[in-house]
């Protein structure tokens, strides 16, 4: 059984027991969270699709930690002018753990 569901403004296909990098989201660590915009619940080839959202569908999910993503390098170049510039990002995360999808 798995769903789709929106968190903080982006789709994710999520099943029991996955863990998720999400973008950084105001929640203390270990605390529990519900999501109720899905999208889409599938169970056992049963597809339940709403419009735009399914009505009593929710996921449970629980905060493992707040991390930092990889680092991204932007680089701007101008040919011929001498002008370079390196610029770093790093986003950050909220892992989470998907507890239950309830239809």
């Amino acid at each position: 059984m798995y769903a789709i569901v929106e968190i903080a403004g982006q789709q994710f296909k999520v099943e029991e027991g996955q863990k998720l990098y999400v973008h950084r989201l105001d929640a203390e660590r270990g605390s529990v969270l519900d999501f109720d915009k899905v999208l889409l619940i599938d169970n056992g080839g049963n597809i339940t699709v709403g419009a735009p959202t399914i009505a009593g569908a929710k996921v449970t999910a629980e905060v493992v930690s707040h991390v930092k993503g990889e680092k991204v390098l932007v680089f701007h170049k101008k040919r011929r002018k001498g002008y370079r510039k390196l610029n770093g990002h790093r986003q950050c995360m909220t892992e989470l753990k998907i507890n239950n999808v309830v239809a």
